[in-house]
């Protein structure tokens, strides 16, 4: 998809909970171009893309799956309860301005409310009522008794629930397959799910798992898995050899956890690999607040940002992070010189010039591949190399094949050099091109159907 109005009609828009909505929109935000969402987990052939339903948070093995008790009348619809305890519900005006058929439904548990759903009556919005309370209650399930032309707003109301009758000796629920682990993330390429679908797609350059935190956060998953995860999207990245993953760090660490959480906990040691803290703040319609949001998808903005406007080779740091109205926390100087070592890309705010990228590192522990430029232009060079001699595999593998190689690719690289991505007062200081019989033995060149090149080329690091 290419802007956010396409994103909107095959996923909906922003959603409590989750924070795919407010990456993809920062992306867009930001200069992003083109994105690529994969859905994981969720039953086969799910509707729009909704995501997966929260999971219960329990330490033990699943309970039995209980009938919810007696509905009870709200209007055009009906409520029943799906766990036991003293549960009403609630019909109350929303706050703000907004349509008629617009209002608050508050779950109690005696007095005190545990889920509040801002809602409407209007059947086949994100917002409906029933599509709301399906994915995110754990405690309450809503139906429709009318049909969707004469659905209207319930009236403001408490209505008492019956809890759902006493279970004898269960059998335990079946597992939810929509609660994605991390083998549903890392997928199958053959049938194209998760990572492993994302090979066949050649033109990503940089992949990020935004709502993975969110499944963290809901007690889905745990840190080990999120770590599995993580690994998985860089082992992905490292196989594919022209992409970046975008790490978010889990919520909440100050700077000394995140120290810790990245040496210790992570060790992540890539150079296909980039790590941004802390979170931002943004806008979320959804509740009409600001919300703390992992960083990934605004940092893919502006990484394709950066390409379009100064080039793959220049570091996509010092850059304005569109949208963002606050951090989850202010980043001093001793701060930033203690985490940038280490491969932690800080976001910081600046007095009088906003909200800033100000890291741009890989989290490779090897110095030639420190930079994220320096990875993210070699990568272009492999790239464009690549498909600029394409033509070349049913070619007859001889002396003219390979001086036109050279030729091509030449003219390709200083290019590149005049427009001051390679280093050298020369061209001849800051590449070479070999393809020659050396690198071309009639032995292995014939039977592998292409011919091989040597391309040595030299990129100006940023100073920080």
């Amino acid at each position: 998809m290419t802007n956010w109005t396409q994103y909107v009609a095959a996923f909906g828009e922003f959603t409590d909970g989750y924070y795919l909505a407010h990456s993809v929109y920062g992306f867009f935000n930001n200069g992003g171009s083109a994105a690529y969402v994969v859905r994981v987990g969720g039953a086969p052939g799910g509707v729009n893309g909704d995501a997966a339903a929260p999971a219960a948070v329990t330490g033990s093995a699943p309970q039995a799956a209980l009938p919810p008790g007696e509905p009870k009348q709200l209007g055009t619809f009906t409520v029943s309860a799906l766990a036991g305890g003293s549960l009403s519900v609630e019909v109350a005006d929303p706050e703000g301005e907004g349509p008629a058929e617009r209002f608050k439904l508050i779950v109690k548990d005696g007095d005190k409310p545990v889920e509040t759903f801002d809602v409407t009556a209007k059947k086949g919005g994100r917002t409906y009522v029933v599509t709301q309370v399906k994915e995110r209650s754990k405690l309450i399930a809503v139906q429709e008794v009318a049909p969707a032309a004469q659905l209207v707003r319930p009236d403001n109301q408490t209505v008492a629930l019956a809890a759902p009758p006493a279970s004898s000796p269960a059998v335990p629920a079946p597992a939810d397959d929509s609660q994605p682990g991390p083998a549903q993330y890392l997928g199958d390429s053959a049938d194209r799910t998760g990572f492993g679908g994302l090979e066949a797609v050649d033109e990503i350059s940089m992949v990020a798992v935004p709502d993975l935190m969110a499944a963290y956060q809901r007690g889905a998953i745990d840190l080990e898995a999120v770590k599995a995860v993580q690994l998985g999207l860089i082992a992905h990245c490292e196989l594919m050899g022209d992409r970046v993953a975008v790490i978010d760090p889990p919520p909440g660490l100050n700077a000394r956890q995140i120290r810790v959480w990245r040496q210790e906990t992570a060790g992540y040691d890539s150079k296909y690999a980039a790590l941004y803290y802390p979170w931002i703040k943004a806008f979320d319609p959804a509740s009409g607040q600001t919300k703390l949001v992992p960083p990934s998808g605004h940092i893919a903005g502006i990484w394709a940002r950066n390409d379009f406007e100064r080039g793959v080779h220049k570091a996509p740091a010092n850059e304005v992070v569109r949208g963002a109205v606050d951090l989850e926390l202010q980043i001093t100087r001793g701060e930033q010189d203690l985490l940038n070592p280490i491969g932690v890309n800080c976001i910081r705010a600046f007095p009088g010039r906003g909200i800033r990228v100000w890291g741009a590192r890989t989290m490779s522990s090897d110095p030639a591949w420190r930079y994220l430029n320096i990875r993210r232009y070699f990568n272009y060079l492999e790239e464009s190399v690549l498909l600029g001699t394409q033509w070349v595999v049913f070619e007859p593998n001889d002396h003219h094949l390979w001086a036109r190689i050279r030729r091509n690719v030449s003219a390709f690289l200083v290019n590149e050099w005049r427009s001051g991505a390679l280093f050298g007062q020369r061209p001849e200081e800051a590449y070479y091109v070999k393809c020659d019989a050396e690198t071309n033995p009639r032995s292995r060149s014939t039977s592998a159907g292409s011919s091989a090149r040597s391309v040595s080329r030299r990129s100006s690091p940023p100073s920080s």
